[in-house]
């Protein structure tokens, strides 16, 4: 793919646009339309869905009728969840996705240097370098950022069911973390790439390929997501002053050294609870379970990135 938006056969890019229209960013859809006619794309194939669940159908539309190469995702990491899943499950090899973090966290976004600006995010995501990242799967799901069960998981959970996400942004995080900041911990056994690891009470168990991640903090500073490999953190933290403890560790980006936790990275891992708990995958709350099979899948999808003196050209 040139700097240019062409692709590696030298055809002009032809991208598609899926819009979350509870998302904002800048100046909404108008300025979006303007950007993308600046860019050389007037009038692409575009949807609007109300929820990203209802993505993948319209992203298989623009990829099978349309026959776009690059899929422009108008939302947060949720919905970016949604088009990695869809492009890795339907085999669309060719597709890569070009993020316009329109979300409440952009996680992805902001760990891979796309800017949380509109006409900035455009410009990579259609003339911006198709870079290959890993993923992580967790009971059949992909993820891109993080996934986890416990704590988090709750935390998410109930963020999403009370509206506090859409009402307060990231505090609402907080307001949802604080509801449940006495969590009972789960007994955990843990394996990783097929050895024991973790026996013990554990409050939350993460999985992530990035290093920062839910409420923007930076959990695991040696992560990345071409790696090939997942972080994996346990948290023992029981009681509202250990987590304090514990937060105030990761502001200082020195959660991986706390006593509360314990830390490792995987190719593959299995956790095995005493009970039933909620789970996650990218800010996506999952129904309960206490057995989970999680993996990296190396090299599994294409992200519009800058371009950088590594991939031998400049940023457009």
């Amino acid at each position: 793919m040139g700097a240019d938006g062409s692709t590696s056969d030298g055809r002009p890019v032809t991208v598609g646009v899926i819009v979350n229209e509870g998302k904002e960013l800048g100046g909404g859809l108008e300025e979006l339309r303007s950007a993308l006619a600046d860019a050389g794309h007037p009038d692409p194939p575009w949807y609007e869905v109300s929820k990203s669940k209802k993505a993948p159908k319209k992203i298989r539309k623009l990829v099978e009728e349309h026959g776009v190469d690059r899929v422009l995702m108008w939302g947060g990491d949720g919905t970016v969840r949604r088009a990695i899943n869809t492009i890795i499950d339907e085999g669309y090899d060719d597709v890569a996705i070009g993020i316009l973090p329109a979300g409440t966290a952009n996680l992805l976004a902001n760990n891979l240097d796309i800017p949380i600006d509109l006409r900035g995010a455009v410009d990579i995501a259609v003339s911006g370098d198709p870079r290959a990242i890993d993923v992580g799967e967790m009971n059949g799901t992909y993820f891109a950022v993080m996934a986890g069960t416990g704590f988090d998981a709750m935390l998410i959970r109930d963020a999403d069911d009370g509206d506090l996400k859409e009402r307060f942004g990231r505090v609402g995080y907080v307001v949802a973390g604080m509801r449940n900041r006495d969590v009972s911990p789960a007994h955990a056994v843990i394996e990783v790439d097929g050895k024991p690891w973790y026996t013990g009470d554990a409050s939350c168990v993460i999985v992530a390929n990035i290093g920062t991640i839910l409420g923007g903090l930076e959990a695991f500073p040696d992560a990345s997501p071409t790696d090939g490999r997942l972080d994996v953190g346990v948290v023992e933290a029981r009681s509202s002053t250990e987590w304090l403890r514990l937060l105030t560790s990761a502001t200082f980006k020195r959660a991986h050294k706390s006593p509360l936790t314990k830390v490792v990275t995987a190719e593959k891992l299995t956790v095995s609870l005493d009970r039933s708990l909620p789970w996650e995958v990218d800010g996506g709350d999952r129904d309960r379970t206490n057995e989970f099979e999680i993996r990296c899948v190396p090299q599994a999808i294409r992200i519009c990135q800058p371009w950088t003196a590594d991939t031998g050209e400049k940023a457009p």
